[in-house]
Parts: C-alpha cells; sequence; structure tokens
C-alpha cells in the first residue's frame, strides 16, 4: 500500500513566455515556492530575459497576480546556471515554444536533474503526450503527463490533465487533487487526441463560424455582435477572442488539426484562412501587437473589413428582431425560430449551432470520456454559459438530432457524416422513473460515456467531497440542505448528515443566505439576519454566511423598493494618489454601485427614516461580532460597501482568491455607514505598534475615499479590508466547505466574542487636519470639486474620530455615531442627492 502523502513544496516552470510566466504567478498566487526558468541571456546578467518576464507581470491587465509584489517571489533561474536547483522541485512544468523538437530536446537535458518523486507535466496545448513521453527516460515516464492550463491561467477555470500510457494513476489522482484544492481548478480528464477537448471543440467552433461568416456575407464585428452574450458566449465572441488569443497562435492550433487528423470528416476546414494568414505575415498577431482582426486608433475601434482590405470603423452589429429572438428563454423555440428565419444572421447561427453539435456528437468517443466532460470543458475553458450538449438538450434532443438530420441530407451541414447511433437512442425517454421524461446525454444516473455505453457519474476522488454544492449541469437541481426558516429576504438552514464532519448537521454549523437580487442588504435582510442570530445562539454552535451563487453581497439597499443601480462610476479620487487610483476605484463601482440604492422617498427627503435603517445596519453589525456563536463570512465575488461592512464584522471571513472588496460609497457622494469606518479606526489603534493610530488610518482613508477596489482577497489583506488571519481560498467550490472548518474550529476552541472595545484611542483633530491639508491641495489643484472636498472631510473628521485631542480614548459607539450623523449629513445636502439621483438614473457618475 502507498502510504506516501504528494505535497508540493517547490515547483518550476519551464519557459518564461506568454503561457509559462503566467502559471509561475499563479503557482506563486498559491503561496508554492517557484522558479521560472528561461534561455540565458546573451549579454549581461544571464537571468536577464526571465526577470523581464517577471517584471512584465506586474504590468499586464488582467493581472496574473494576485498583488504585483509577489513577483519578487518569483525565483529566475536559466538552464546554464541553476539545473541543480530542480533537484528540489516536486512539481515541474514546461510551457516552452510548441515544437516537438525543442520539448524533446529540453526534456533530455533537464531529465538527470529531476528528483525521483517529481512530477513533469507538459502545458502543450494540443501535442501529443506519447509522443513527448517518447523523450523522457523510460524510467521516469511513470511520473509524466500533461496539464494543459488555459490563458489567463489565474483567471481560467479549466485544467486538462492529460495521461500517456505509463502515467501512474495514482500520481494522476495526487495531481488532480493538487489542481482542483491549491490552484482552485476545475480539472477534466482529456485523451491523448490533437488539442485535446476544449480547443479540438472551440477552434472547430471558430472554424465553423469563419466558414459561415463568409458564406452568409457577415463582417467580422457583426459575427462577434451575434457570437457573444446574446448566445451565452463572452463578450470576447469569436474575432475579439482571437485577437486575445494570438493568431499566431489560433494559426498553429489550426495547422496542429490539419497535420494530425487526415481522416477526420471536416479535415478540409481544417486550414488557416488567407486573410488570417496574411495579418501574421505583417506581424498583426492579435492584442500583444496592437493590430489583429481589430485595432484601436485614438478612442476608436476599427475593424478589418475584407472587402476593402483595409481598416474601417467598428459598428456592426445584431439585427434588432435577431436580438428579440435570442431573447426569448424558451431554448426550443429559440434553435427552432432561427432556423426557420430567413434572415441571413438567424440561418448563421443556427448554422454554426448545427455544425458544433454534429461535430461533438461524433467525436465524443475519440475525445472525451463523456458528455460531461466535453461540456465542462467549453464552460470552464471558453467561458460559454452552457456546453454544446446542454445547449442541445435544452432545446429538445429529438427535434434538434431530426433538424440535423435533415440538414445532412439536404447537404447543408459542413460534412455528410451521419450522426452516431447513439444519438438517436439518447432521444428516448430515460426508463427510470426520475428521469422518465428526460432526453439526451444528462440525467440523474449521470452524463453518457459513448465508450462505456453508459451513463458516468461525477468522480469519487477524496478532493470532491470538499466541494458541497459543485459546478451543476443542465437539469441539475442543488439541494441545498434543510431550511430552519425563511422569509422573503433571507434562507436559514443546515446540511443534514451522520457523521461530524463539516458539511453535516452534527457539526452544528448553521448557514445563512440572502435572496435579494445582488444579495443586497434592505431592512428585510437586517431582520432575517437578526433572527439567525438569535436562532443560531438557541440551537447552533456556529453561523456561516454564504450564498449559493456569487456575489457575496452588492451592499446596502436603502430603499424599500428595489429598483437598484444598474452601474456607475465614482467621482474623481480625493486624495493624492488620485490619478493613481481613479481606474481602480471606476472599474469598483462601475460594477458596483448597486451597493447604494435610494428610493424616491429618500430623494423626497424622508431622512429619518433612512437615519433608522443606518441605525438597524450598525447594530446588526455589531451582533454579528458580538454573538455568543462563531459568525464567519463566506465571501465569493463582490463584497462592496454593506456587504463589506458585514465581511468585516464577522469573527473571521473565508474569501475566494477572486474576491472583489472594498467599501465604494464615495463614488455616490456618501461614506460607509455600516460600522466600516469604525472598524477601520479600531483596526488602526489595534494594529499600531507606537500608539499613534494615523499611519495606517491614512492608509484606511485613503481606500475609502478612492473607493479603492480589492482585485484579489490578497489585496483585500493589503487594504485592510481582510484581517491576516482570514483565509484565501482558491477554489470557490470549496469555499463553504472551508468556511464550515473555521466555524467548528473557532467552536471546538471554546469560542467567546471579543470584548467590547471601549478605549480606542483617536488620531483627532490632528489627524484631521493632516488629511484636510491633503484635500486643499487637492482642490486647489482642481483634482477634486468643492463637494468631493466636503466628501473627505466628514469621512476624515469620523475616521480620526471628531475634533479630539490625539490620543483621547472613546467607545465603539462613539465612531458609529459619527458615521451615522456624516451620512445623513451628506444625503441631506443637494448635491450628494444630484450624485444619486444622477447615477441612478444614468448610470454615470456626475462630478458636481
Amino acid at each position: 500500500m502507498n502510504n506516501h502523502k504528494f505535497v508540493v513544496r517547490k515547483a518550476a516552470v519551464l519557459g518564461a513566455g506568454v503561457m509559462g510566466a503566467q502559471i509561475a504567478a499563479h503557482l506563486i498566487n498559491a503561496n508554492i515556492e517557484t522558479l521560472l526558468f528561461e534561455l540565458p541571456a546573451e549579454k549581461g546578467d544571464l537571468n536577464d530575459n526571465v526577470t523581464k518576464a517577471i517584471e512584465n507581470l506586474k504590468k499586464q491587465d488582467p493581472a496574473p497576480l494576485s498583488v504585483p509584489a509577489r513577483a519578487a517571489s518569483i525565483q529566475p533561474a536559466n538552464y546554464e546556471q541553476n539545473l541543480e536547483l530542480l533537484k528540489d522541485c516536486d512539481i515541474v512544468i514546461e510551457a516552452i515554444a510548441e515544437r516537438m523538437d525543442l520539448k524533446r530536446a529540453l526534456y533530455e537535458k533537464i531529465a538527470p536533474y529531476l528528483a525521483e518523486h517529481a512530477i513533469f507535466a507538459s502545458n502543450t496545448s494540443g501535442l501529443s503526450i506519447n509522443k513527448l513521453a517518447q523523450a523522457f527516460p523510460e524510467n521516469l515516464r511513470h511520473r509524466f503527463c500533461g496539464i494543459h492550463f488555459f490563458n489567463p491561467p489565474r483567471y481560467m477555470h479549466l485544467a486538462e490533465l492529460i495521461a500517456c500510457t505509463e502515467s501512474d494513476a495514482a500520481m494522476l489522482n495526487d495531481l488532480e487533487a493538487f489542481l482542483v484544492t491549491c490552484l482552485g481548478k476545475g480539472v477534466i480528464r482529456a485523451k491523448d487526441t490533437p488539442n485535446f477537448i476544449a480547443n479540438r471543440i472551440g477552434v472547430f467552433s471558430m472554424l465553423a463560424t469563419m466558414h459561415h461568416a463568409r458564406e452568409y456575407g457577415l463582417g467580422f464585428d457583426v459575427v462577434d455582435a451575434l457570437t457573444g452574450p446574446l448566445i451565452g458566449r463572452p463578450k470576447s465572441a469569436t474575432f475579439r477572442t482571437a485577437d486575445v488569443v494570438g493568431l499566431d497562435i489560433l494559426a498553429h492550433v489550426i495547422e496542429t488539426m490539419r497535420d494530425t487528423l487526415a481522416n477526420d470528416p471536416w479535415h478540409k476546414y481544417y486550414a488557416v484562412p488567407g486573410w488570417l494568414q496574411g495579418l501574421i505575415e505583417t506581424g498583426a498577431l492579435g492584442q500583444k501587437t496592437k493590430r489583429g482582426v481589430y485595432r484601436k486608433a485614438g478612442k476608436e475601434i476599427h475593424v478589418l473589413d475584407l472587402a476593402r482590405k483595409e481598416y474601417i470603423l467598428s459598428g456592426g452589429v445584431a439585427d434588432d428582431d435577431i436580438k428579440e429572438l435570442l431573447r426569448q428563454k424558451n431554448p426550443a423555440g429559440k434553435l427552432g425560430a432561427l432556423r426557420a428565419n430567413p434572415h441571413p444572421q438567424a440561418q448563421f447561427l443556427w448554422a454554426i449551432f448545427r455544425d458544433l453539435f454534429h461535430y461533438c456528437a461524433v467525436h465524443l468517443n475519440a475525445i472525451a470520456d463523456n458528455a460531461r466532460d466535453l461540456d465542462f470543458a467549453m464552460r470552464w475553458g471558453f467561458g460559454w454559459n452552457q456546453g454544446p450538449f446542454e445547449t442541445w438538450q435544452a432545446a429538445g434532443w429529438s427535434d434538434i438530432t431530426g433538424w440535423i438530420n435533415e440538414d445532412i441530407a439536404a447537404g447543408k451541414s459542413m460534412s455528410d457524416v451521419s450522426l452516431p447511433d447513439w444519438v438517436r437512442e439518447m432521444g428516448q425517454s430515460a426508463s427510470q422513473a426520475a428521469d422518465r421524461d428526460i432526453q439526451g446525454v444528462h440525467r440523474t444516473q449521470g452524463s453518457y460515456s459513448p465508450s462505456a455505453n453508459s451513463f458516468r457519474q461525477r468522480s469519487t476522488l477524496p478532493v470532491y467531497r470538499r466541494q458541497l454544492f459543485p459546478d451543476k449541469l443542465l437539469g441539475e437541481q442543488a439541494q441545498y440542505g434543510t431550511t430552519l426558516f425563511e422569509t422573503d429576504a433571507v434562507r436559514m438552514w443546515h446540511i443534514p448528515g451522520k457523521s461530524g464532519s463539516a458539511g453535516t448537521a452534527d457539526d452544528g454549523v448553521a448557514i445563512l443566505s440572502f435572496k435579494s437580487k445582488m444579495h443586497t442588504i434592505g431592512s428585510d435582510v437586517l431582520d432575517g439576519v437578526q433572527q439567525a442570530l438569535d436562532e443560531a445562539e438557541r440551537n447552533w454552535r456556529a453561523l456561516v454566511i454564504w450564498q449559493t451563487e456569487p456575489p457575496f453581497s452588492a451592499g446596502a439597499n436603502l430603499q424599500k423598493a428595489t429598483e437598484r443601480l444598474k452601474s456607475g462610476e465614482p467621482p474623481s479620487a480625493l486624495t493624492v494618489l488620485a490619478k493613481k487610483l481613479r481606474k481602480t476605484a471606476q472599474s469598483a463601482v462601475l460594477k458596483a454601485a448597486r451597493s447604494l440604492n435610494l428610493a424616491d422617498a429618500l430623494m423626497a427627503g424622508k431622512l429619518a427614516e433612512v437615519e433608522a435603517m443606518v441605525a438597524q445596519f450598525q447594530q446588526t453589525s455589531q451582533d454579528l461580532r458580538y454573538s455568543m456563536i462563531p459568525t464567519v463570512a463566506a465571501v465569493d465575488g463582490l463584497a462592496l460597501g454593506g456587504g463589506c461592512e458585514f465581511m468585516m464584522h464577522c469573527d473571521r471571513t473565508v474569501a475566494t482568491l477572486e474576491s472583489y472588496i472594498g467599501l465604494v460609497e464615495t463614488g455616490v457622494g456618501l461614506i460607509p455607514a455600516g460600522g466600516g469606518c469604525k472598524e477601520l479606526a479600531l483596526r488602526a489603534a489595534q494594529e499600531t505598534i507606537d500608539g499613534d493610530p494615523f499611519p495606517l488610518l491614512k492608509n484606511y482613508f485613503q481606500s475609502v475615499a478612492t473607493a479603492q477596489l480589492a482585485k484579489s482577497g490578497e489585496q483585500a489583506k493589503e487594504l485592510g479590508y481582510l484581517r491576516h488571519a482570514d483565509q484565501i481560498v482558491m477554489n470557490r467550490f470549496e469555499l463553504l466547505y472551508v468556511a464550515k472548518a473555521n466555524a467548528i474550529a473557532l467552536a471546538e476552541a471554546g469560542y467567546r466574542p471579543p470584548l467590547k472595545a471601549r478605549s480606542i484611542p483617536v488620531a483627532g483633530s490632528t489627524g484631521i487636519a493632516t488629511i484636510k491639508g491633503m484635500l486643499v491641495n487637492m482642490r486647489e489643484g482642481n483634482f477634486i470639486s468643492e463637494h468631493d472636498y466636503l466628501i473627505g472631510s466628514k469621512l476624515a473628521h469620523v475616521m480620526c474620530g471628531g475634533e479630539l485631542t490625539p490620543g483621547s480614548l472613546v467607545d465603539e459607539n462613539w465612531f458609529l455615531e459619527l458615521e451615522r450623523a456624516a451620512f445623513i449629513e451628506l444625503l441631506a445636502t443637494e448635491k450628494t442627492q444630484a450624485r444619486v439621483e444622477h447615477t441612478l438614473k444614468t448610470g454615470k457618475p456626475l462630478r458636481n
């Protein structure tokens, strides 16, 4: 029996190109000591090439690093001086150019330096893993496999795991567990076929889209307008995605399919279009060269016009009737209407769906174990809302099958190959009572596997026990435990079970989930939280706040009506860091001005009602802090404004790496008033070394005044929204498990709430004067308006504890009263009301 526990203490990445450097960055995000190798520089420091690649990580957007400072933790290395360092590595990932000869030569060079237990994996996007394995020493091949990360590695959930013939089964299981928990990936076991699963299907989909775009005379920008969010795919759609990936990379993948799939029924379409080859030959490779299918000219976006052979202003749109058709909720009606509609855009869309379904059905058996793996590969690797088989099944399996067959017979399909026999069989209703009305490949008993001619259940590897509610497939309804109580605003529940592990009734942990849109917090949610705390104190050991879907909370909803802000940006920044931080602040509230929702009643001047709601919010925050049972916030996605304040008052926060956290109220002319200002002032006082809270307080002030959004869980720690003891989880599907484990640990330790802070030293009048001095300079330099100055001054007054002698001692209520008063005073001003009203109506900021 193998009792070896696989642990990754140190990793190495070979190749500091786009993918290699970003894989190294994500390993560092996961707190894994990482070496990044590159060819030695021809002159000067031999590590110059890799050092430049590491520095470039700090400039990229979206950011590969959770915080820029982590770049310093990547250890640069080169193949001439540093191969000995590989002996200490537990996993080595090769990510050099997609050339078999170069990879083989590198394998021969580094193999003598690999530890006996080390896993060696290639990040190839489509080369044969078995052929690569032949370049590896025979005695080490059991430790060899492929790991195909998707670009950008930090953000794309998919990692394809590909075994060679000799790959050790236990090693693959260990590696899958590492990828899932430590790197946060959704792992799909792919067969060793050209381009594996996601790229094989994704690139065919792009080729089919190019073919039918030409057939129906549609421009690149029109195609992108049709093949993005309108059909459940990313905004980058087709040709913008090609630019992002790199036109040279796309061409390479197409050529791999051409060279390795000679007998494929669609082989004649595996060719790089002439226009694409022409762009590549002129150095127009897409986003990395600032010119590809699209290019930016000043503030304008231009698109290549094939007929004119030049760039023109991009303005192609989807036809209004087609957009209306695509908005209907019935999938069956949608695809049927597209097929019947003679409009070229409708015919184009039906054709790309039809040929995608046809292709997936024919190739499923060769490239994937089952339909679930193929669908998840497209969702996780390409960002589609649904996989191809999910879309087919939702639209009516038998109807779509019949239409595909009709089009094949009529010569309309890109291939005349028949659908496999199993496709017709999937059109028959299931025999089980629970599935009797289900047609298609996804059923209660699992997803269909043509090779096994049976339905495969999900993986039973131990790592997946941590995913209490994994990503759902079409038709899967998650059963979120047993309800303890439920209102229109919240639901309190628990997970029944027999053992005492996290996720069972015996663990004594209750869960609270919000039901409001974007999980905003109004009086009804506040009532629900207080009721949940009462119930938890009576009958449960701990309370976890977790939402069944992100976001955690878009903030305080101060209206009884449900209309909320659609979007918005903050006004210009309020500190000397204004220019530097403005983009961050704008990004924060652009995604999240949902954090403050003020009803018409507020604009009519009902401030007393608002003040009562603010007081209720503050009291609920305090109740979370001082409850007799531990409270844990499980944060994924946005935690803004009041959502951030709730999180800050829980005993512990467990947040995913991709959590975007901030107090963004200044974006609409207000300040945080749910205890956020108080909490930051308290933390500054508790964390100070020399007794002076102002240095830390000034940093916190800058974050709040500029509505700065933490763009990762790690950055939230830097900004003070998360504490050092709070935990970052890499895989969002493990979030609830880890949050419950934290709650159990607190309870097991004999939890008692913290003592109420009654002697908080304030920065006082000196701190206020210092901040106002900064604001005056900003106002005089015309960086902020007079009203910006007022907002900043009010914020400084609250966070510094008012006009008191520095070092004066106050309690928490003192800060809460200052918060509440300042919030109401700002809301009473005409300019803040104008900002709120303008943002509600237009979704844009008002500078006044």
